[in-house]
């Protein structure tokens, strides 16, 4: 089933409704003691924490967005529910993370959100919905109409933002990488020659929260490097945000430069390719070559 422009505005706006009622209930456990378990994920802390805040979510979400299963023939990719391979017989399917970022959640600190994408059988994102349950900011895209911040037209400053400072969006994770201390070297030196006075790194957030602060805090970048093992993040990490920083006209697609991956066949982690957001396409081919 070919989706028009109509169809999916109008699931776009049924997609913003389920992330703001999610987003609602998740704020209402903000402060709170909520209980962590484990899950069976990737090797990083970040991958296998889940609350019941998550599961919860994931309900109102899907109690809104399940209807529209059957009226447009579509499939359904949740974090918190297995994998029913749907994905790769219908023409598009909702890919979806009720709470990224659980870990900054129960740490309480900012770094958390819902995610919904709806996304093509090719592994193309049609559109995109991000909702901050802190901030109360949303942002969403469909594709071929541009980004938006409260539903408002959003342009992000990514080329020219008058700052002095060049922000390094990146996992907890990442400080573990044997290459770290020379990577960060590598990319302060590259910002200090751009005419930066200040290198940041930016550390407690979720991936799609990441790939949303590399456009609202530019000049930024965020990056996955690939790896042989699972993890790398996963196709609900960057299935929204792949829209809204293309729609914005900043960059985000796979390490090599090559579209993301976003319906892998033998897997839903992303570590095949990594992962590359970046305040505009200059600046991720830099990176791409600092660190190749």
């Amino acid at each position: 089933m070919k989706l028009t422009a109509n169809d999916l505005n109008t699931l776009c706006k049924t997609a913003i409704e389920a992330a703001k009622k999610a987003g609602q209930l998740i704020s209402s456990y903000a402060n709170k003691n909520v209980a962590v378990q484990n899950k069976e994920a990737a090797d990083s802390l970040a991958s296998q924490v889940v609350t019941k805040v998550d599961v919860k979510a994931q309900n109102i979400i899907l109690d809104i967005l399940s209807p529209t299963l059957e009226k447009y023939d579509l499939a359904l990719l949740t974090e918190e529910s297995v994998d029913d391979k749907s994905r790769f017989e219908k023409d598009y399917f909702w890919c979806i993370d009720p709470m990224d970022g659980t870990l900054a959640f129960t740490e309480k600190t900012p770094g958390y959100a819902v995610s919904i994408a709806l996304v093509a059988k090719s592994g193309e994102s049609q559109l995109g919905v991000v909702f901050d349950p802190i901030t109360g900011i949303l942002y969403h895209a469909i594709k071929g109409f541009g980004a938006f911040k409260n539903e408002q037209v959003w342009k992000p400053n990514l080329l020219d933002s008058g700052t002095s400072t060049f922000t390094l969006q990146m996992d907890r994770t990442f400080l573990k990488h044997p290459e770290f201390e020379n990577i960060q070297e590598e990319l302060k030196q590259y910002a200090q020659n751009l005419g930066f006075s200040e290198f940041k790194i930016q550390k407690q957030a979720g991936a799609v929260l990441n790939a949303i602060w590399v456009l609202s805090k530019a000049p930024s970048c965020y990056f996955k490097l690939p790896k042989p093992t699972l993890g790398g993040g996963s196709l609900w990490d960057f299935a929204a945000t792949a829209c809204i920083a293309s729609e914005a006209g900043a960059y985000g697609k796979s390490f090599d430069d090559s579209p993301l991956d976003l319906n892998r066949a033998d897997s839903t982690f992303m570590n095949h390719k990594g992962a590359m957001f970046a305040s505009d396409k200059k600046l991720a081919s830099k990176i791409q070559t600092l660190l190749s």
